[in-house]
């Protein structure tokens, strides 16, 4: 019975239809979000938006029966971790992992997403409400390493614009994609390449950086800016420096 539901599962991913789900006779709890599955086609949508890769750590909050990490670990040969509330839900994740093959990629945990470590992300997965992606918004940004993707179905982060957005029209669903931007606020002392030094304020809001006048912008570890005069910098962060492509360098002197 097992080989024909593992045949079952394997052809459900591939032909992105709905994914089978396991239902053991566990009591429900309660939820932050109500338990809605995100339909395969969007699945498909998510982690392509995603631009997922084997070498990611991928991690799912309000995992529900663990599509999203099943399909990652599946398709793209990613390791990942799916958290829910439910121990409902765990169980069919676990169940559909173990059907799919990709039981040693995973994880399904039960716990808070709201107390759940996501610093190892470097792709999160969310399906949740707008008041629970707002809740979590401090904890992306203060935790994710800078350039980690945030993928969310239907819901935004509020005044922080996503990076990308696309429409998945067969489901009448929305995508947004956030790449985490570095922290860079604050007073930089900038050396150009003949050696002159000058100290620039940097104004951040998210991604969206203003020098001095001048509008930037912070793409993960990647920070561009051009000043009034013309001269065009493009550098990465490394800590409390960024080092520029056409030989600048930046080091932080304060707040």
């Amino acid at each position: 019975m097992l080989k024909v539901t593992a045949a079952l599962f394997a052809a459900v991913l591939a032909t992105s239809v709905t994914v089978p789900m396991f239902s053991p006779p566990v009591r429900e709890v309660e939820r932050d979000v109500p338990y809605v599955p995100t339909p395969q086609p969007v699945v498909d949508a998510m982690l392509k938006l995603a631009g997922v890769r084997s070498s990611d750590y991928h991690i799912d909050l309000g995992c529900g029966d663990g599509r999203i990490v099943v399909t990652a670990a599946k398709r793209y040969g990613t390791r990942g971790l799916g958290v829910d509330i439910d121990p409902k839900r765990i169980s069919e994740a676990r169940f559909n992992a173990e059907v799919a093959g990709v039981l040693t990629q995973v994880e399904f945990r039960r716990a808070d997403l709201f107390e759940t470590d996501i610093a190892r992300a470097d792709v999160l997965t969310l399906y949740l409400l707008p008041s629970v992606n707002m809740r979590l918004r401090p904890t992306i940004l203060a935790r994710l390493k800078p350039g980690t993707r945030v993928v969310s179905h239907d819901f935004d982060m509020g005044d922080w614009p996503a990076d990308q957005r696309l429409r998945v029209p067969e489901e009448g669903s929305d995508i947004y994609l956030w790449i985490v931007p570095a922290n860079v606020a604050g007073r930089w002392r900038v050396t150009g390449p003949a050696g002159r030094s000058h100290d620039l304020q940097f104004e951040q809001r998210f991604q969206r950086l203003d020098v001095g006048g001048a509008q930037g912008r912070v793409t993960g570890d990647r920070v561009t800016f051009t000043l009034p005069d013309g001269a065009r910098f493009d550098g990465r962060v490394q800590g409390e420096t960024i080092t520029g492509a056409n030989g600048w360098r930046a080091v932080r002197i304060g707040d």
